[in-house]
């Protein structure tokens, strides 16, 4: 989450890693099959064209929309994007929805933001809330292929509009160690290598990183979390050439105060990236803050 939302992870810590292309359900099948850690997620050790074809043989099979239950190829069914997830006007700052596209709503155009754009698929709002909390804290990576495709949704409308530079890197906001040691498993990345591979752009898990353990943010101010999260990114000077010329997009599953965003975006840009942008799942309601 861009600025934490949803309970504690401890209580819901899975025993091990449970991550990569197999998801939660297919654990076992990794373990079986060998897989390596590296940095946010275990990958399966197994050859490109295996892969492939076990992700062509998925597809292939009936599957259910996580919404409604109905039959339907994908994650999420046309009927329930539209209804759970219509594409509306937006502020390119904190993702509210607006009666009008603008770039910056009264509220963001009075306060420095680090990042370019928000794009948000959808209000943290039900269904999304719960598919969100059930991803992120109960072991849940199956849902993330349904949650990558309502954000890749609202990329792609996006992408239909004029922007200087689009993004051609994509990076998961990083967990600190003690978190992702909890959870098992970064859920932003989860989203981002999904997001990549359907939108061919590339993606690497480790190149943002946190340089330090940070206090949980649930309830706090946005000034309270800046303070928390000062300094709390960086990227090593060896790696900073990734970024040089580049345009950027931060991945994460929820965007609350925007705190999180605006120092990870400032790291970023610091470290030679040209633009910054921030896509989320979803966007907290105006209560939640």
């Amino acid at each position: 989450m861009v600025s934490g939302a949803g309970p504690s992870a401890a209580a819901d810590a899975p025993k091990e890693p449970q991550r990569g292309f197999f998801g939660a359900q297919g654990a076992a099948s990794a373990a079986s099959a060998g897989a390596v850690a590296f940095g946010q997620y275990i990958e399966p050790m197994l050859s490109a064209p295996v892969v492939a074809a076990l992700r062509a043989a998925a597809l292939a099979l009936p599957g259910t929309c996580v919404v409604c239950r109905d039959w339907h190829p994908s994650g999420v069914c046309d009927a329930c994007l539209q209804r759970f997830a219509p594409l509306q006007p937006r502020c390119g700052g904190c993702a509210r929805p607006l009666p009008l596209a603008l770039p910056r709503c009264g509220a963001c155009a009075a306060q420095a933001i680090a990042y370019r754009r928000c794009i948000a698929g959808a209000d943290y709002a039900a269904p999304w809330d719960r598919l969100i909390t059930d991803f992120k804290f109960h072991r849940r990576t199956d849902l993330a292929g349904a949650l990558a495709q309502v954000l890749q949704r609202a990329v792609q409308s996006a992408q239909a509009e004029p922007t200087p530079a689009w993004p051609t890197l994509l990076l998961p906001v990083p967990l600190a160690r003690e978190r992702l040691r909890e959870r098992g498993y970064n859920q932003a990345w989860e989203l981002a290598r999904r997001l990549g591979r359907r939108l061919r752009i590339a993606t690497t898990p480790a190149l943002l990183q946190r340089s330090r353990d940070t206090a949980h943010q649930i309830g706090m101010t946005r000034a309270e979390r800046e303070r928390n999260l000062r300094d709390a990114f960086w990227i090593e000077p060896t790696e900073r050439i990734q970024l040089q010329g580049r345009a950027v997009a931060l991945i994460d599953d929820v965007l609350t105060t925007g705190a999180t965003a605006h120092a990870a975006a400032l790291a970023l840009t610091r470290a030679g990236a040209t633009a910054v942008d921030v896509w989320v799942v979803a966007r907290t309601p105006l209560g939640g803050e």
